[in-house]
Formats: C-alpha cells, sequence, structure tokens
C-alpha cells in the first residue's frame, strides 16, 4: 500500500509540474485552473497523510512556506554587476567600436534582448534540483531568498534530462505582468488600502516579504537571461539560452543576433515602438556580444562588463492639466512646490504629483495652474514636469506666486541669497518635527525597525512624542493604546529603539540630521574629532581642515552645535544611553604595514565586502581612497579589476592580490 501511495504522490507531481509548463513556458494549457487546482488539492492531502514522503520541491509549496523572521545574506559565486547605460544611437555605435578594438580583428557577433524592468536575482541547481534563490543585492551578495522564489510558478523547481551539469547558475528577472499589478491594485482600492506605485518596486517590496504565502498570491514571473556551468560551458549566449528554454525555463521570444550596428538598432526601434504593447515593462534592449570566448577576452571595468551594454528608451511623456501649486514643507524647513496633476497614467503607474523643486524653476517653465503641462518619468520612475504644453491653449489669470508665510504654522518663510530653496524657520513645525524623527529612525541612521512613516506620524499626533528624544521615554503600555498599535507591535517597537543605543558615533550624528552632514561626512566627522564634544568645541576653519568636509557642511555643523535646544538634545540622548564617543578609535595599530599609508581597493573581493575591507585598513591606522594617484601606497586588485590596477602599473604604485593583502593583514585581525 505505502509503495502505490508513494507512486501515486510522484505521479501527481510529476504531472503537475508538467502542466505548469505547459501553462506558462509554453502558453499550451491541456486542463482547466480548476482541474489544476483539484490535482493540486489532492496532492496536499496527501502530503499531509504521509509526511514521509515530503519534498521540499513538490508543487504544493508553490503556495507558500512557513514565514522566516530575517533573510540570510549569501555570496555570490561570480559577481553580479549591472551594465553600463546609454541612451542614443552614437553611444552604441561608441561601444560596437570598443569591442571590435578589444577582439583585435576578429569579428563578434551581438545578442540583443529585451531589457526587463524588473528585480535580478540568482537560482542555484544541484543535481537538477533548486537549491538556492538569491537577491542581486550589492552584485557581491544578496539575500537568501529560496521559500519565495520557489512560490513563482514558473521557475522549474527541478530541471530533467540527462545533459543537465551537476552545477548550474540561472540568472534572470522576476517582474509582475502589468495586468496582475493593475489586480493587485484593484484589491488595494476594495480594502481601502494605499495603491502601489509601480510594477517594479512592487516585485522588489514582494521578493522582500518574510511571509512566502503572501508572496504566492502575487503573481511573479521569472524570465531568464543568462546560465552558467563550469560542467558544461556554452560557447555562446544564445546557446545557453536555448539550453535554458529546452529545460523548462521561459526566455522571452523576442531576440536576435545582430551582425552590424544596423542589426542592432533596427532591433532596438522594433522594441521602442512596440514596447506598450508588452504584457509586462520594459525600459530598454540589452545589447551582449554573443560569443563567450570573446566575453572573456574584453572582460570587465571594476563596475560593468566591457562586452555588454544597455540602450534605454526615451523617458516616455504625457500632457495634462497642473491644477494646483502646493508647498511641501521638508525636515529642514525647505518649502518645495508640488505639482497637484489630472491623474495620467504614464510608464506602468497613475501620476497626480511631481515636485517642481523651487520658486525659480517654477518661473523658468512658467509654470501656473490652469496650463498644461508636459511630463515625463525620469529612468521611468520619477515623474518630474519638463514644460508647459505649448500646442494647448494660455488660459487667463495671475501668475503663481510663492506664499510668505509656512503652509503648515504660518510662519514667515525665509530664503538665503545663495539658497534657491525658501525655509521655514520655525524648528516646531509639525512636518519638520515629524521628518527629523523618521529621518532619526531610517535605515542609515539608527535603523529602528518598525518606525515608519505612519507610526511616527500616529505617535506625534497622540501627543506622545514631539522630539526624537522623547522615544526613549516611552513606555509598552503608551504605545498598545494606540490605534492599529497592540502589545506585540509595542513590544518589538521598544526592543527597536533600545537597540538604537547599540549604534556607533557616525550613525548616531547622521541621525541628528544636521543639514550637509551625509552619511559620508558623519563618518569623517566621527573618525576625525572622536567625540561630540570635540566636534561641538572645534572652529569652521579647523572643521573644514579635514579632508572632504567643505564649507557648506562646516559652516552648518558649527551652526547647529552652537544652538542651545540642540545642545539640550544632545544632552537628553546621551543621558538615554546612545553613543556619543568614537570607541573604535581606541582599537587603532600604528605599527601596522598599513600604517600612514593610502590604500585603494579595485575589483571584487571573494573574502569580505570593499566596505570591510577599507575598514580594516582604517583600524590598521591607514586611509583608503576611492582613485589612484601619485599619493597611492598600494592597490588591491581583486577579480575583473579594471583601470584603476592599470593606472596603478603606470605610476609605478605596488599592486597587491586579495590573497596577498588577507597575509598583510592577518597577525591584526
Amino acid at each position: 500500500m505505502s509503495r502505490e501511495i508513494r507512486e501515486k504522490i510522484e505521479k501527481l507531481r510529476q504531472e503537475l509540474n508538467r502542466h505548469n509548463r505547459l501553462y506558462y513556458q509554453e502558453a499550451a494549457p491541456e486542463i482547466s485552473d480548476e482541474q489544476f487546482d483539484f490535482m493540486l488539492k489532492e496532492l496536499e492531502n496527501l502530503e499531509r497523510l504521509h509526511p514521509e514522503y515530503d519534498d521540499p520541491l513538490s508543487p504544493t509549496r508553490r503556495v507558500g512556506g512557513e514565514p522566516v523572521k530575517e533573510f540570510t545574506t549569501v555570496q555570490h559565486p561570480r559577481p553580479m554587476l549591472s551594465l553600463a547605460n546609454t541612451y542614443n544611437e552614437d553611444e552604441v555605435e561608441a561601444f560596437t567600436r570598443r569591442v571590435s578594438d578589444g577582439i583585435s580583428g576578429r569579428e563578434a557577433v551581438y545578442h540583443c534582448e529585451l531589457k526587463f524592468d524588473g528585480v535580478a536575482v540568482r537560482l542555484e541547481y544541484e543535481s537538477g534540483r533548486l537549491k538556492l534563490g538569491a537577491t542581486r543585492g550589492d552584485g557581491v551578495s544578496g539575500d537568501d531568498i529560496t521559500g519565495n522564489i520557489k512560490t513563482i510558478r514558473n521557475v522549474p523547481l527541478t530541471v530533467q534530462g540527462t545533459d543537465v551539469p551537476e552545477k548550474l547558475e540561472v540568472r534572470g528577472e522576476v517582474l509582475m505582468p502589468l495586468s496582475s499589478f493593475k489586480k493587485l491594485n484593484s484589491q488595494q482600492v476594495d480594502a481601502g488600502l494605499k495603491l502601489f506605485a509601480n510594477p517594479r518596486n512592487t516585485t522588489a517590496g514582494t521578493l522582500k516579504l518574510q511571509d512566502p504565502k503572501i508572496v504566492a498570491r502575487r503573481d511573479l514571473r521569472f524570465f531568464a537571461y543568462g546560465v552558467f556551468s563550469e560542467d558544461h560551458p556554452f560557447s555562446t549566449h544564445s546557446e545557453g539560452l536555448d539550453f535554458l528554454a529546452a529545460h523548462g525555463f521561459q526566455i522571452y521570444p523576442a531576440r536576435s543576433l545582430c551582425k552590424n550596428l544596423a542589426e542592432i538598432n533596427r532591433f532596438i526601434a522594433e522594441w521602442e515602438e512596440k514596447r506598450d504593447s508588452l504584457p509586462f515593462e520594459i525600459d530598454g534592449v540589452v545589447i551582449k556580444v554573443n560569443q563567450t570566448g570573446l566575453q572573456e577576452d574584453l572582460g570587465f571595468t571594476s563596475k560593468v562588463p566591457r562586452w555588454a551594454i544597455a540602450r534605454k528608451f526615451s523617458a516616455r511623456q504625457a500632457s495634462t492639466l497642473l491644477k494646483d501649486i502646493v508647498l511641501q514643507v521638508g525636515r529642514t524647513g525647505a518649502v518645495t512646490p508640488v505639482a497637484e496633476l489630472e491623474p495620467v497614467f504614464l510608464a506602468g503607474s497613475t501620476i497626480s504629483r511631481a515636485t517642481l523643486h523651487n520658486e525659480d524653476e517654477i518661473r523658468r517653465k512658467k509654470l501656473s495652474p490652469g496650463r498644461y503641462v508636459l511630463i515625463e518619468k525620469g529612468g521611468d520612475v520619477i515623474p518630474k514636469v519638463i514644460s508647459v504644453d505649448e500646442s494647448r491653449p494660455v488660459p487667463e489669470g495671475p501668475v503663481w506666486q510663492m506664499p510668505s508665510q509656512c503652509p503648515e504654522c504660518g510662519t514667515g518663510l525665509i530664503r538665503d541669497e545663495e539658497d534657491a530653496v525658501a525655509r521655514c524657520p520655525n524648528p516646531e513645525c509639525p512636518p519638520q518635527v515629524r521628518g527629523r524623527i523618521e529621518h532619526f529612525a531610517s535605515r542609515d541612521a539608527l535603523n529602528i525597525d518598525g518606525l515608519g512613516e505612519s507610526v511616527v506620524d500616529l505617535l506625534v499626533s497622540s501627543g506622545l512624542i514631539r522630539s526624537a528624544a522623547d522615544l526613549f521615554t516611552l513606555t509598552r503600555d503608551q504605545i498598545s493604546g494606540l490605534d492599529r498599535m497592540g502589545e506585540k507591535s509595542a513590544e518589538n517597537l521598544i526592543r527597536a529603539i533600545g537597540s538604537a543605543r547599540e549604534q556607533p558615533f557616525s550613525k548616531v550624528l547622521f541621525a541628528l540630521g544636521i543639514r550637509h552632514v551625509g552619511a559620508n561626512a558623519a563618518k569623517i566627522l566621527a573618525k576625525n574629532f572622536k567625540s561630540f564634544e570635540n566636534l561641538a568645541a572645534a572652529s569652521e576653519e579647523e572643521l573644514t581642515r579635514v579632508n572632504e568636509i567643505g564649507g557648506a557642511t562646516a559652516a552648518s555643523v558649527a551652526t547647529w552645535c552652537r544652538d542651545e535646544q540642540n545642545r539640550n538634545l544632545v544632552l537628553i540622548l546621551q543621558q538615554a544611553g546612545l553613543q556619543f564617543e568614537d570607541f573604535s578609535s581606541s582599537a587603532l595599530i600604528t605599527d601596522s604595514p598599513f600604517s600612514g599609508k593610502t590604500v585603494v581597493f579595485t575589483g571584487t573581493l571573494v573574502t569580505r565586502k570593499r566596505e570591510e575591507a577599507e575598514t580594516i585598513i582604517e583600524k590598521l591606522g591607514g586611509k583608503a581612497a576611492g582613485s589612484v594617484s601619485n599619493k597611492t601606497h598600494y592597490v588591491v586588485a581583486g577579480s575583473e579589476a579594471g583601470s584603476k590596477a592599470a593606472k596603478a602599473a603606470e605610476l609605478g604604485v605596488p599592486v597587491l592580490t586579495e590573497e596577498q593583502f588577507n597575509e598583510m593583514i592577518a597577525p591584526y585581525v
């Protein structure tokens, strides 16, 4: 009996996988959705009654497994590099010339394919079974999202065939069809929830959800665009894609082999015209040298392959009515004019608002409510007003004038002669209060999980907090008593606020929101002055002596530190346990091989991230720089090292391999 049950389970799995492939890859379904669901339900019941036959790659896992608390980070065996972008024919021609120069008279064939506007992922298969699904991340490492990848119905969970290598890496793009995106937003409307912005952002957010069951309910698709296998090398890029198509992976058929620039440009023109007819978003065409041998000879720069380029399409435009110009107040008091537009659908989303930057920009473009304007999406993401639509009649009425008072608190606006932006000088202005707290809790600052825009608004509007310092006096009972906040949410938020005490001085300094002090400037200031006390005592002249700290930043820091209210905030935060000293300075080693030396990293490091390596150099008394010069003492070259290594050789600067670097730092780390 047990043998019969096992055979039935295996047969159901095989049939469901076959029908999945027929539906998604071949668009030739043999059974109805109801029949498919009936078979799936039958398999679910058998697996529940017979857990001894469990298989993590069963088709039933498409509906989602158990939620995860966090995603683990995985290293990519070979970097997932981005592509260089180009926007016109001249730059494509320049690319083909560079390729021709780099292959010494040999003839390149180019493979042209669509550039999907989705999220790049990497899949690993061992013995034909899906082992890992990972995001691109920073190109060197990404998040393990295998549980979410399994829910994507056109991702093969197993790869059949005698020619399937033991280890196979497949790269591709996950995206959401436009029809599914519209359906999802329709459900949001029915539920009274906020609409999603566009398919790409929705896809990225979905893949990072910690509950695979929710991911399974959203119709994501996977299109493969690359394959790697040391056991089964492919002589051309197109051969690799043909292999994937023959083994159950979805390859979009819009691709072409082109022998010259004219054929490449014809392909680009064809799909720029057809892009709106596709069931999903694309933002250009990818052009790759087809022969993998030539790809290896051309190699990489530090950031991009030399054998591929992305020809981006022109941003799409639309004409719509400028209904009004309203003012938006930011955390620094900057007052930004925002265009209220007649809603118009453009490049995958409905646009109803766009920033106008400042009063001078409005005057230059002669914008005023009642006029029709041309809008476009920069990079098909950020909407912006390009100009008035000269083909439309100009209505009668007064020219728009910048108000003299803050729209939120009524305080008179001020504008420095050298500043294009008007500002509200009232630090108690409500949007400034909310903005400062949101910035304080943001990822690059103190990274307080759960303290987003809606929760900050709830805490401020309820009167529980008026500044970032008030966060550390909150109690669980106060939070749980608010609308939409229960005991568990309150407990998690209190814990997250407590974790801010562990953040280093550089992040605390950035969290204070001092104008012109970004995350990098905060790190530089913390390293050079060691404590807030030293920083506050420094003059503008002393601040500007620090490398990479300019006059505007120095003046802003000095002014902020002199303000009594700001100093009181720092005192309260110190009492709350936040770090206002750079304790890492005590760990500096002054007798290492890198003490007093300037080091530049190039290429991709295998054993650690570049940021970690640069931190090690700093702890060993050296300086990590971004470019090679006569003042550089060492260049550390990882894989696919680019022009920096060449320049080092030209200047006579010693170039270390990653192995040599690791040997030199081994006694100290």
